[in-house]
């Protein structure tokens, strides 16, 4: 039971942060690190994969598939968390502390976890 309710809590979780691509793509603009091309194209396609997987873990004839889509898409952005760390980034023009920037970094792993325990772990 606890897996099927953090199965959907994820759900919403990725497809909220989907949507949110969309609709403040300028703050997903200050993760990119520099030297990857088409930052805009960057920032839908991963919106895109998020809500897709976040739909995706909730069909069951497609879970697995999503769960590992999700976990490749949380090491793909991994870069931008850590060029976050490094350079800093704003929200509503205020600058996020340093101390959270950091903290957002062990969380990848965490979500990553959350991923795989709630998709991927059988339970009977």
């Amino acid at each position: 039971m606890p897996q099927i309710i953090l199965r959907q809590v994820l759900a919403v979780f990725f497809i909220l942060a989907g949507l949110n691509h969309f609709l403040s793509p300028t703050v997903y603009l200050q993760l990119m690190p520099t030297y990857l091309p088409w930052p805009e194209e960057l920032i839908a396609i991963s919106g895109v994969a998020e809500i897709a997987g976040g739909l995706g873990v909730l069909y069951p004839p497609v879970r697995v598939a999503a769960a590992w889509g999700l976990i490749l898409l949380l090491i793909a952005v991994f870069p931008a968390n850590i060029q976050a760390a490094i350079s800093g980034m704003s929200l509503a023009g205020k600058p996020i502390p340093h101390t959270i920037l950091l903290l957002r970094l062990p969380l990848q792993f965490v979500l990553i976890y959350w991923v795989y325990w709630s998709c991927l772990i059988k339970r009977f």
